[in-house]
């Protein structure tokens, strides 16, 4: 059925993907933040879908349970292939997407076009879903997310105290995906967590109107 074929993601998400969730055998890469990346899994990995970090070996684990994240069912692999390059690294994916949903990696340097397709066709086959953390990835995903910009908030003049991060993300792809899309985000908001930057004139607004 079509909603076997899909995975859930935050509703805050949601408008950056064509089908408002993950399609199972796709590729979603995510260019400027690792908390992007995370938040991508977050949805699926809290309704029970099992996922893996590759290559990732300075992830935080408390910013990804924040995030909703459930490391029960997160191994990580931090730095796969470190002898072997990028083979190595190639290994490790395809034997995780053989086992999970969703696999979150870091490509690295000079991954070579071949490696990548045969990497997309393995998730295809198997159904599972590769989100992939930078630069590095030489073929076209099917969905593109990149943060576009960010501002850190609560610094004064060379003083005070980090409190929120809003990004402007802006979505690609493929296919259904092509059409670009942005929204803005508090990742972090000052409170935790992931949550869209509402205008406060038209939140204003609908409150009135209510």
């Amino acid at each position: 059925m079509a909603g076997e074929r899909l995975l859930p993601v935050l509703p805050v998400l949601e408008p950056l993907f064509p089908a408002r969730a993950l399609r199972r055998g796709s590729v979603v890469s995510v260019a400027g933040s690792t908390s992007l990346a995370l938040s991508v899994l977050a949805a699926a990995s809290a309704q029970g879908s099992w996922c893996a970090g590759v290559g990732l070996p300075s992830l935080g684990l408390a910013a990804a349970a924040e995030l909703g994240v459930a490391l029960e069912r997160f191994p990580l692999v931090p730095s796969p292939g470190r002898a072997s390059g990028a083979g190595g690294w190639g290994w490790v994916v395809a034997a995780l997407i053989d086992a999970f949903d969703v696999v979150l990696a870091r490509p690295p340097a000079h991954l070579k076009g071949p490696d990548a397709r045969r990497l997309t066709a393995r998730a295809r086959e198997r159904g599972a879903v590769l989100v992939l953390s930078g630069a590095g990835w030489p073929e076209p995903a099917e969905v593109q997310l990149t943060v576009a910009s960010a501002v850190w908030e609560g610094v004064g003049q060379g003083h005070g105290r980090l409190r929120g991060r809003r990004v402007e993300v802006a979505a690609g792809g493929r296919g259904a995906a092509a059409r670009e899309r942005r929204l803005s985000l508090w990742l972090p908001h000052p409170d935790g967590g992931i949550r869209e930057v509402v205008d406060e004139r038209r939140a204003h607004a609908r409150r009135v109107v209510s």
